[in-house]
């Protein structure tokens, strides 16, 4: 059981590490929009970034010049709609398969970053496997917003009676138990737009990924990433910023900036 993945928007499940996966992924860019399906095969996973269990083989890719699309939102459904569509089928051509879901990957919304913090009582007792469900809840509360829809939350490090700096906290015991969250948010409203309109196309979205992260995480080799790096992904209509800070907990989590052009 993973406690410590990451927490956002969509139903995607965990891959096994140990099986073949086939993943679709869309990338709504303000100057094209590319969709691409990949195989994953099984790896010797990293241990600098867990999350890469799998070799990635690029089977089926469709590109389209963007169109209702300014700055990363979607400004006109139907437009939007035609070249997802496009994509999406150019993909499937090559790849010879169809597929009914996506991850995508998108830099709408004014994406930002925020630490939030929590802690629980422990009572003197050890941290078990529900110590670790409860204060991460209890800070994943804090989060919540109307407004604003999470793509992913991580936890940066926990604390145990004031002592920072603890990686893995189970088994040890404590009186205080406590955890800072490092959360990644959206507009709600803009993700809404996003998912409409690749449902107006006949898919679903199986989640939302914030695009510095997840250009960060695939351009970034495990030294940049162990030493401490920050990427920048420059688009036709927005750049974004994401900084991996040296040793990073677990799976990195970027502080985010989004500049619009």
């Amino acid at each position: 059981m993973n406690l410590f993945g990451s927490v956002g928007f969509g139903r995607v499940k965990p891959l096994s590490a140990k099986k073949t996966h086939i993943v679709s992924v869309l990338d709504i860019g303000s100057s094209k929009i590319v969709c691409m399906i990949a195989r994953l095969t099984p790896r010797a996973e990293s241990q600098i970034l867990p999350g890469r269990t799998h070799n990635i083989e690029i089977i089926g890719i469709g590109h389209q010049r963007s169109q209702g699309i300014k700055s990363g939102v979607i400004v006109n459904l139907d437009a939007a709609e035609h070249v997802i569509r496009l994509a999406v089928d150019a993909a499937e051509s090559m790849a010879g398969i169809t597929i009914d879901s996506l991850i995508v990957n998108v830099s709408a919304g004014r994406i930002k970053s925020d630490t939030y913090t929590a802690a629980i009582d422990l009572g003197g007792q050890d941290v078990d496997a529900s110590d670790l469900r409860r204060v991460l809840s209890a800070v994943s509360r804090r989060s919540i917003n109307d407004e604003r829809q999470v793509l992913h939350s991580l936890p940066a490090g926990f604390t145990l009676d004031g002592e920072r700096g603890i990686r893995d906290p189970l088994g040890m015991y404590g009186e205080t138990l406590g955890v800072d969250l490092h959360v990644v948010t959206a507009e709600r409203l803009a993700l809404r737009n996003v998912e409409l309109c690749v449902n107006r196309a006949h898919l679903s979205v199986e989640r939302m990924v914030a695009t510095p992260y997840a250009s960060g995480l695939s351009a970034l080799v495990d030294d940049e990433v162990e030493l401490g790096c920050a990427a920048i992904d420059m688009g036709a209509g927005t750049t974004t910023i994401s900084v991996f800070p040296r040793d990073g907990w677990f799976t990195p989590m970027p502080s985010v900036s989004v500049g619009i052009m």
